[in-house]
């Protein structure tokens, strides 16, 4: 859990900005939206592969459109 000192005469507005950042970097709301409820494996790799073949699949897009010659 992240931790943050309150500096001199800063606003508790600004002391909760500086959590939320410090708690974003750390990773914990992912974590937390991961871990919310039970995935089986199969249906994780599953996620996995799509997820790969998204990216793929964009990124040749991409080079499609960079190759193209008109």
């Amino acid at each position: 859990m992240p931790k943050v000192y309150a500096k001199e005469n800063e606003s508790f507005q600004m002391l909760l900005r500086r959590f939320k950042k410090s708690c974003e970097k750390a990773g914990l709301l992912s974590d937390i939206k991961k871990n919310n409820y039970y995935e089986k494996p199969s249906v994780t790799r599953r996620k996995k592969i799509k997820d790969a073949r998204r990216k793929a699949l964009k990124l040749q897009r991409k080079q499609n459109r960079l190759n193209r010659t008109y």
